[in-house]
């Protein structure tokens, strides 16, 4: 159940341009957790919200050229650094061809915050949704073990820094 804020002020693209990229983000996000963009389930679940900031500032001065925020959310477990960083890059470059604009150019003006929730706080259709559920509903019930297999990973991964970030803090501490 792919989620997608985004803010970007009215006029910033054309009409055809913006429901371009709002169409190809919705189908980055998706591919990004690992779902087919053609499956009709995946984008009957996928949700675009499109906030319109009235000004944006830049050190407390109005700032004229576009500024795009995207928050993509997902169920904790759909993401890896790989996928995070891909997803910013993917997101980056279809700003760029929305404003047919050198990537190097659009870049600076382009924010990325992939988000995961933590399982068992996604709640839709009245309901808790878990990973497992997500991905079996997505993918088949069949597959509902690799929703379960992608959520343990992301717990090691969590884990893992938690226990380094101790070990550092216990040896870096005066005796």
């Amino acid at each position: 159940m792919p989620m997608i804020d985004a803010l970007w002020p009215e006029g910033a693209l054309t009409s055809e341009a913006e429901a371009r990229l709002v169409k190809e983000l919705s189908d980055i996000l998706i591919k990004a957790e690992g779902y087919d963009p053609a499956d009709p389930i995946a984008q009957s679940v996928t949700v675009f919200h499109l906030h319109r900031p009235a000004a944006v500032f830049v050190g407390g001065e109005r700032f004229n050229a576009a500024r795009y925020r995207i928050i993509p959310s997902a169920p904790e477990g759909q993401y890896t650094d790989e996928i995070r960083s891909k997803l910013v890059r993917d997101v980056t470059e279809a700003v760029a061809r929305a404003e047919s604009r050198p990537f190097e150019e659009v870049a600076p003006r382009v924010w990325v915050f992939p988000t995961e929730i933590p399982d068992g706080q996604w709640g839709s259709r009245g309901a808790i949704w878990t990973l497992p559920a997500i991905h079996a509903m997505l993918a088949g019930a069949s597959e509902r073990s690799a929703g379960e297999e992608r959520l343990a990973r992301r717990r090691r991964e969590k884990a893992r820094i938690t226990l380094g970030a101790a070990l550092d803090a216990v040896s870096s501490a005066p005796n």
